[in-house]
Order: structure tokens, then sequence, then C-alpha cells
């Protein structure tokens, strides 16, 4: 039919006072709201006309007509449906060990479960049938599904960015990095060397949106300009502080970054400071990225904290394969003597100017 209006060269009007709207076709009415719809419809012949030979009406003609009859702020744009997708942009299916996720989610329905989720289908049955059952919304569900499906999936790019291609932050300046999954901890630190050093300090910049810049003219205003124009960044900070020598914390996590200052002409030496985490630890980080909420239960925080604890050592263990040139550790574990004297190797201070920054009673504390 598309490719006979072409050859016959039909065209139709949209009616001038409708525009037409699209979204999902999963929604919900209210009788009022039908009401108004149907009577729309007896009244309004041409538009209805208009939507007979549209191409998906179930996700257009609601949308719009809805929009032409209720006040806009009676209106919720957000589903009633709990759906996710892949990143291959597929819908993820439910199965049977989905149900505690499900009831955890902010919705009244879910899509798409498989036909061979006899008994998760038959425990929604009964849940349905039920009053007076009480749920604990804690509402992670999609962000814990991006973070348990990205495991294993890092990528590596195989060439600088085209606005890296000969940018180098110079041969006599030296970029020092505090790698740190726990940011209190680098951030004491870094305080510390700031005093006793007087050398400039930045804390988690690729990070933090919030964290404390000075004004470079834009670039430092969001987290992915700062990521993109990494280099150009540094420099500029550099040049801002006029210092040959420039302290940075950085997350584990964040390797393609520690890997592009290794190789770039400068100077480039990282101190990694590995913590212990407790299971609290463990919880209040995943409440804090969305992993888990105020009213995950805990059996699904059991069934979590291994996955997390295990993806913050393969952190570690990754900066450690990485084989960077200069790269220092301090442990909580260890005691003063080790720490200061990777102190001492990373800012490049006598051991006992070293041991007096490290000498911090409240350093690891949570």
């Amino acid at each position: 039919m598309y490719h006979w209006q072409e050859r016959l060269g039909l065209r139709r009007e949209i009616p001038q006072d409708i525009q037409v709207m699209i979204g999902s076709q999963w929604w919900c009415l209210r009788r009022r709201t039908i009401e108004w719809v149907l009577d729309f419809s007896k009244r309004r012949k041409d538009v209805m006309r208009f939507f007979r030979t549209t191409w998906i009406p179930d996700e257009t003609f609601f949308q719009t007509i809805v929009r032409h009859v209720v006040p806009e702020n009676e209106i919720q744009t957000r589903t009633l449906t709990f759906l996710m997708f892949t990143d291959y942009g597929m819908p993820v299916t439910f199965y049977d060990d989905h149900y505690d996720l499900l009831l955890a989610q902010d919705f009244l329905f879910a899509r798409k479960i498989s036909p061979e989720a006899r008994d998760l289908k038959r425990r929604l049955g009964l849940l349905y049938a039920a009053e007076n059952v009480p749920f604990q919304i804690s509402n992670e569900g999609r962000s814990l599904f991006k973070f348990l499906t990205g495991q294993g999936r890092n990528g590596r790019r195989f060439a600088t960015r085209f606005w890296e291609t000969e940018s180098t932050l110079g041969r006599n300046r030296e970029l020092m990095i505090i790698i740190c999954k726990k940011w209190h901890v680098a951030k004491r630190l870094l305080e510390r060397i700031r005093i006793m050093t007087n050398t400039p300090t930045i804390e988690y910049l690729f990070n933090e949106e919030h964290t404390r810049l000075p004004d470079l003219g834009g670039i430092q205003k969001t987290l992915g300009k700062r990521t993109r124009h990494r280099r150009a960044l540094m420099r500029m900070l550099f040049d801002y502080y006029d210092t040959d020598r420039l302290i940075v914390c950085m997350d584990p996590g964040e390797l393609d970054l520690l890997q592009d200052f290794a190789e770039d002409r400068s100077v480039t030496r990282m101190l990694e400071i590995q913590c212990d985490f407790s299971d609290d630890y463990l919880i209040g980080h995943a409440m804090r990225v969305g992993l888990a909420g105020e009213q995950t239960s805990v059996e699904t925080l059991e069934r979590l904290l291994p996955t997390i604890r295990n993806d913050m050592t393969h952190e570690s263990d990754r900066i450690r394969d990485a084989g960077f040139e200069s790269l220092e550790r301090m442990r909580q574990s260890s005691d003063l003597d080790e720490n200061a004297t990777a102190l001492s190797r990373f800012l490049n201070l006598p051991d006992e100017k070293a041991r007096e920054i490290a000498s911090v009673d409240y350093l690891f504390a949570d």
C-alpha cells in the first residue's frame, strides 16, 4: 500500500488543529478520559478518517487524542509497565527466578514473561487474587540489570580519538593520580598532601560532576566534556595553576583514562589505595549507585554482595595487569612503614615527610 501511494502520488493532509503524538502502546486511561476520547471520536469524523489508514495507530491514536482532550498537568507520561531492553535493543525476558525482582519495582505490569515461566505466572496470579499484600519498592531493576549484564563486556579502543591526536600534557610535566574506590579515603589523603606539600590537587574530576574546578571556558562543566577532552582539560589545569606537578583522584573503574594518561609523553605516577570492604559498606555503595534501594530485601542483597565485591577486586586486578611503570600501592592492611614507603616513592619525598603525611589515624575510617 505504501508503494502504491508513492506510485500514484497520493497525499493526505493532517487535520490542521491536530498535532500527532507518538508513544508507548502500553497505557492506562481514566474512565473520564475514555468518555472524552469517545465523544471526540464522534464529533471529529475527519480525525477518525485520518487515523483509519495510519501506520502503527496503537502508538499514535490515543497518544494524540488524549493530548487534545485532557489538560497537560493531568497526564503522566511514565508507563505502568516494567520493561527493559538489552544492549542489543531486544526486550528482556523474565523467568521464574525474577519474581522478587519484579515485586520490588514500582510498576503494575511486566513485559515480557517467558512462556516457560509457569511458576512465575502462577505466583503472579496468586498475588493478583490476594488482598492487603505489602510491597517493598526498591526500584533498582534497570540499574541492577545494566550492572550485572555489563560484567565481562569491557571493550578496548584501538587508536586515540581524533581530538587527542598529537595531544600531550608536556614532557616536563608530572601528573600524579591517586586511585581509590573509597572516594572519602582518597580525598582525605589528597587534602593532607595539599597542606603538607602545597601541591595543586583536584578531587574526582572525571567521576563527580560537582568537583570544584576553575572556569576553563566551559570544558569543565560536564563529566562528558571532561572525559572527551581529558588531555586538553588537564593541560589547561596545569596552565591555570602554573605548575609542573598536579595531583588528581580517579576511580579504579576508569582504566581507559589511566591507560591514556600513562601513554602520554609527560611523567605519570600512580598510587592505588586498596581498602577493606565490609558488607555494610558494600550495601551502602549499592544504594549510592542505584543497584539497591532502602526496601531491597536481605536475600537480594546477600546474592548481590559477592558480585559487587568481585567487581571491585576485578578492577584492582585490571590495574595491576595493565603493567603501569610507576604504580605504588597503599593498603589498609599494611602498617605505617609500608604505606609511608609507597607514598614516599609516589610523591618523591623523603621518608620522614611521607610518614608524617600517612600517619593519619582516621585515614581509612568509613
